[in-house]
């Protein structure tokens, strides 16, 4: 028999570190599930080994999904660890207050002005950093962005929300550590710049600019664990194992990774006590994660939804799938950066494949193949200019463009499997305008590669346009294993 989930019912042995104190030190951005297994149990763990004041006050961006089972429960939840082996679980308590940041975006900027909090970390995906995908610097055009700038408003995206918190922070002088948990390149760099250009934008004053600069720290940092939706099952399992109901359960593979510079002006948890790496080779960790995982990810997803794959373990079971993707990190990828010091390819390889091949994750193909128009920026542009400016193609790297293209943006007459039409693309209308009267593959390709979606050094690479072409052209007309072969061919 189960009983409700709150802190009352934390049986013993079953939590994950320790439990914070009210007290809380962590702004939270994005209360999704990958935060959940990821951050806040790092935090529960250095608390456990050092203590600390460092409760999380998390908010969600704009439903109360999480937030309403999570406020139900005391904010206590569970993380169920799905491994080859079987299922394990075990509780989290660290989040002392919760909200939905769209319902009282003040709230959030009180709560980053706050002295008593010394970081706020992100969750929001590529998407949340409202930045131009040509540029890569702050979208100040759209339509939200302006919004957010206007005189006397309250901001509601993420960059205004935390530019308008330090801007009042700066009055105390706190020092303060904005860290971003996103999949992306020189994660703090980016951060700090869409923020300072936001502040700039915005007019605010010179004492605000030098607090910012002077006092405000943006590590980088590399974030890994892979974290599928939650389903009715995985609150089951739960039950069955910890006896309790859980509403919101987190279901995450064992696997877990996380890289940071040790830049926190305000202090942070003991991390490092709870397995997190403190290094000066966040690129080199960075690109093994953006490159060899995410960027081999995007291809498994494509390729699978493509071939009616529904998750990335049945993907990677197809021997072209494995094929492609293996050789794509390979060719196209590896040699494109130095890795960290010690660092096993193989190894890593190997564990890549004991990660995708599990089949209790059940991670979604049109989950990872989401903002595909965001998340390949990241992921491809970099190593296939590496290539074309040596004279050499990047089959893999295109085959990814062109799966892409043939699940969100498909030509005239090619239908691709049912599963594509739940991938969410912020940019589907735009792609749709774009190839608005394509008569041939090649033109269609074309207007996506010249049409703002991918960085201009790109686009001028006109043999990997039509590299892209000919492979799109393969898979409307033989199917995407023909496309797969093609590229095995041409190695």
């Amino acid at each position: 028999m189960t009983q409700p989930l709150g802190r009352k019912s934390l049986l013993a042995g079953s939590r994950l570190g320790a439990s914070a104190p009210d007290r809380t030190g962590i702004v939270h951005l994005g209360l999704g599930n990958f935060h959940r297994a990821h951050g806040a149990v790092y935090t529960a763990q250095a608390m456990a080994a050092a203590g600390g004041d460092w409760g999380i006050r998390g908010f969600a961006h704009s439903s109360d999904r999480v937030v309403a089972p999570m406020r139900a429960q005391d904010n206590v939840y569970s993380i169920l660890q799905l491994t080859e082996r079987g299922a394990e679980a075990g509780l989290v308590d660290v989040h002392r207050d919760t909200g939905v940041a769209a319902q009282d975006p003040a709230a959030v900027v009180d709560a980053i002005a706050d002295p008593a909090h010394r970081i706020v970390s992100l969750t929001v995906s590529e998407v949340g950093y409202t930045r131009d995908p040509a540029t890569g610097r702050l979208a100040l055009d759209a339509p939200e962005v302006a919004a957010d700038l206007t005189a006397g408003s309250t901001p509601r995206t993420a960059v205004g929300m935390i530019a308008r918190g330090l801007e009042q922070r700066a009055a105390s002088g706190e020092p303060f550590a904005v860290l971003s948990c996103d999949n992306l390149q020189s994660a703090g760099d980016v951060t700090r710049a869409v923020v300072e250009e936001f502040l700039q934008a915005a007019g605010v004053s010179d004492d605000v600019l030098s607090f910012v600069s002077s006092s405000v720290s943006f590590p980088n940092g590399m974030v890994d664990r892979i974290v599928p939706r939650t389903t009715d099952e995985h609150s089951r399992i739960v039950a069955d194992l910890l006896g309790v109901q859980d509403l919101c359960p987190v279901p995450a593979e064992e696997f877990t990774m996380w890289v940071l510079e040790d830049d926190f002006a305000g202090g942070r948890p003991a991390w490092d006590l709870a397995g997190a790496t403190f290094s000066n080779e966040i690129e080199a960790y960075e690109m093994v994660k953006l490159r060899l995982l995410n960027g081999s990810h995007s291809l498994i997803a494509y390729l699978g939804i493509l071939s009616g794959a529904p998750t990335i373990d049945v993907a990677w079971g197809q021997d072209f799938v494995r094929e492609a993707v293996l050789n794509g990190i390979t060719d196209d990828y590896l040699p494109t950066f130095t890795p960290p010091t010690g660092f096993d390819a193989d190894a890593y390889v190997s564990e890549l494949d004991a990660r995708w091949r599990n089949p209790l994750i059940g991670h979604a193909t049109t989950q990872v193949g989401t903002d595909g128009s965001l998340k390949l920026l990241q992921r491809i542009p970099n190593a296939a200019l590496f290539h074309l400016r040596r004279g050499d193609m990047p089959h893999h790297l295109a085959l990814c463009i062109a799966a892409w293209i043939a699940c969100v943006a498909p030509p005239a007459g090619f239908t691709p499997e049912p599963l594509a039409e739940r991938i969410v693309e912020p940019a589907r209308d735009r792609l749709a305008a774009a190839v608005d009267g394509a008569v041939t593959v090649a033109d269609h390709v074309r207007r996506i590669m010249n049409g703002g979606f991918f960085p201009d050094a790109l686009a001028e690479q006109d043999a990997f346009t039509v590299r892209v072409a000919d492979l799109l052209t393969l898979v409307v007309r033989d199917g995407v294993r023909a496309a797969a072969a093609d590229v095995a061919a041409s190695r």
